[in-house]
């Protein structure tokens, strides 16, 4: 396996953020000989700042990003991925309600597609937040005509080129399979495990994300009707002389 960046947001994770480390680096060293752990830290105030920056004084793999405040989860991502030197790109969640070890499940179809998402097989973080999902899913492949079935599935791989072709917008981390589709690249499904948190509470609430979701979907769907798609002839061989 080529060199492999993981890129995970952080905000308010202080009691979370070691233990992800240490599961993700048992993970990376079964498959990678190079790898990297990119965490961009979204305005924390919970003491997080410290915890990252005592995590990378030790740890050589473990690059670390503060913002200067609370920019959001797309701002997130996308400064990760624009810090990624990795072949191949791994976006988490700092939580740990996806396990590492579902990378592996993953990878191998990275050999036919471009971007592997995954898709929690159950939903452990209570009954308001799975109904959310099934209908927040629902209305934005309504709305942009995919089929993608958990979009919000924190668990992506991504080739590197695929992460390159992004121009991320405000709330554009919860399209990114249709946005590298758009982009013309190959998406597949794959179930992973799900669990609820062990430490902290969850950052996002259900119906915000909800409504902000549905604006955004308007815009994919704009996006996807008004993306440039062309081919260039074959030119004829000039006739010689």
């Amino acid at each position: 396996m080529k060199r492999i960046s993981v890129v995970a947001p952080v905000y308010n994770e202080r009691e979370n953020i070691s233990n992800f480390i240490n599961k993700v680096e048992v993970s990376l060293k079964k498959c990678a000989l190079s790898y990297e752990i990119i965490l961009v830290d979204d305005g924390s105030t919970d003491g997080s700042y410290e915890v990252l920056e005592e995590e990378a004084k030790k740890n050589g793999h473990v690059r670390v990003y503060h913002f200067t405040c609370n920019n959001g989860q797309t701002a997130a991502l996308d400064a990760g991925f624009k810090k990624a030197t990795g072949d191949v790109v791994i976006m988490m969640d700092s939580d740990l309600q996806t396990n590492p070890e579902d990378i592996h499940l993953l990878l191998p179809y990275l050999q036919d597609y471009d971007m592997v998402n995954g898709k929690r097989e159950t939903r452990e973080d209570g009954l308001k937040r799975k109904i959310s999902s099934i209908i927040g899913n629902g209305v934005r492949n309504f709305i942009t005509k995919d089929n993608i079935v958990d979009t919000g599935c924190p668990l992506k791989v991504f080739k590197k080129e695929v992460v390159d072709s992004f121009y991320l917008y405000e709330g554009m981390h919860r399209f990114l399979p249709t946005l590298a589709k758009i982009n013309g690249y190959r998406v597949i499904e794959v179930p992973v495990r799900h669990y609820d948190r062990e430490f902290g509470v969850s950052k996002y609430g259900v119906f915000n994300r909800l409504f902000k979701g549905l604006k955004d979907a308007f815009a994919v769907r704009w996006m996807k009707k008004r993306a440039l798609r062309y081919e260039f002839k074959e030119r004829r061989e000039e006739c010689s002389n």
